[in-house]
């Protein structure tokens, strides 16, 4: 069997959030210990909580919503490129990762992957996402969805012009992933966000698997 690693983060009460968000609960509303038939639970959260998928219509008017996106992105082969040094990520940056040609999911691992592994609860306002020019160039490459690292595609004090861009584009962004200790290089990646009609984001599972060379 092939290597499968989770490159999604777990989500709980301690889990970063965007500031303003609602955050995320999971709570019981029935315990078998109480005597009652069984465990149920109810879940309170917005959608771009932890590892999640925007769908177009998170900045674009008449855009996609996350039904509609297709399975066909949101699997397949994968690059994860390493970006270890950078502040920011630019068409020079993007550039350095020598793409293979036709890539068309591309997986950026930067120093934010570290928060996550050392479990860093606090939101951080300085992680690494990509300059509007870097969005062009995603854009210009013909690649079809960009993940990254942290919980925005774009920086923390910028204008939201990098998401549209992208999302402008029809690029499927993913946010929130979990990449400490993975190789760069070629991967299956299998990313399933729930299926919320009418929603411009939803959370989701992502794994990639590795290729047999």
């Amino acid at each position: 069997m092939p290597n499968i690693i989770d490159i999604s983060v777990p989500l709980h009460s301690g889990i970063p959030v965007w500031p303003g968000s609602p955050g995320f609960r999971l709570f019981q509303t029935m315990r078998m210990d109480a005597g009652e038939i069984a465990n149920i639970s109810q879940l309170e959260t917005d959608v771009h909580i932890g590892t999640h998928v925007d769908a177009p219509w998170h900045f674009v008017s008449g855009g996609k919503t996350i039904e509609q996106l297709s399975l066909e992105v949101l699997i397949g082969t994968a690059v994860v490129g390493y970006l270890p040094e950078v502040s920011m990520v630019t068409p020079e940056d993007l550039d350095t990762l020598a793409l293979p040609p036709h890539t068309q999911r591309l997986l950026l691992r930067t120093r934010n992957s570290q928060l996550w592994a050392n479990g860093v609860s606090e939101f951080q306002t300085d992680f690494v996402a990509l300059t509007a020019d870097a969005a062009q160039w995603v854009v210009n490459q013909g690649i079809q969805l960009i993940g990254v690292d942290y919980l925005s595609v774009q920086r923390y004090h910028d204008s939201p012009l990098t998401h549209q861009i992208l999302l402008g584009a029809g690029v499927v962004i993913v946010e929130g992933l979990n990449l400490t200790d993975v190789t760069p290089g070629l991967y299956d990646l299998v990313c399933l966000p729930l299926k919320l009609v009418g929603s411009d984001g939803a959370p989701a599972r992502a794994v990639l698997i590795e290729k047999d060379h």
